[in-house]
């Protein structure tokens, strides 16, 4: 079953409210490819974020009101939050709800879908270099054992993390990433004498469609954001030419 959620953005002198609105539009579409469902947005004009709750004071409590009356236990904001507001914002909504940034939901995301050694590697290096400067609230996270959006990854299984145990993590990971990139290279140089052509374009624009049907190949492709995160190498044969599309 979908978590219900509400979607947060700001209007601000660089953030016209046409822009805010697409904002919170995309917001939406990788909300649901998380597996959430937007109930409401709420968006507020301002000079810029409020260094507390991100909105202010009367805003946020009529987001938490909406919240509350609708049992909605999930708020993601369209901005990065500070440790700071992050903190706040939980004081105001209680344990029992999760307050998430754009860039969580992404990497949450980005390890419900890493397939390769390589990606899942990434994706949790990430994921913990995004947890180190926010560990004072991720820590109570942690011990309530919370699931669904936002909690996938090392979040479920690290509860004893403290700042030392994760830098160790980071260190470890980046270790495993260069050994992994060596074994890549070593397989590209067996490839090396092939045409490589590269296929470039911004999230769900069809580049997994298109690269099925050039190399006649089963890619995973669905109308999410997202969809495939693992580079994926075929080779494609057009008249007389063989080459590599990546």
């Amino acid at each position: 079953m979908s978590e219900k959620a509400i979607l947060v953005g700001l209007i601000t002198p660089d953030v016209t409210q046409e822009q805010a609105y697409e904002y919170l539009d995309e917001l939406a579409f990788l909300a649901k490819t998380a597996g959430a469902k937007p109930l409401r947005n709420f968006t507020q004009k301002l000079k810029h974020p409020d260094n507390k709750t991100f909105l202010g004071k009367g805003k946020i409590e009529e987001v938490r009101l909406f919240a509350e009356e609708n049992d909605i236990k999930l708020i993601i904001f369209d901005d990065d939050l500070n440790p700071s507001q992050i903190r706040n914002i939980e004081k105001l909504f209680g344990e029992e709800t999760k307050i998430l940034d754009r860039s969580n939901l992404i990497l949450d995301i980005f390890a419900s879908r890493a397939q390769t050694a390589q990606a899942r590697t990434q994706v949790e290096l990430a994921q913990y270099q995004y947890l180190l400067p926010r560990l004072t609230r991720m820590w109570t996270h942690l011990e309530r054992q919370k699931g669904g959006i936002g909690m996938r990854g090392p979040g479920e299984t690290q509860i004893e993390t403290d700042r030392r145990i994760i830098k160790d993590k980071i260190a470890l990971l980046k270790k495993k990433l260069e050994k992994i990139d060596k074994q890549s290279f070593t397989r590209r140089k067996g490839r090396q004498d092939m045409i490589r052509v590269a296929l470039v374009g911004y999230t769900n624009t069809g580049k997994s469609t298109l690269m099925n049907t050039l190399a006649k190949s089963d890619i995973f492709a669905e109308n999410k954001l997202f969809a495939t995160l693992d580079t994926t190498v075929r080779k494609v044969v057009i008249g007389n030419l063989p080459f590599l599309l990546t």
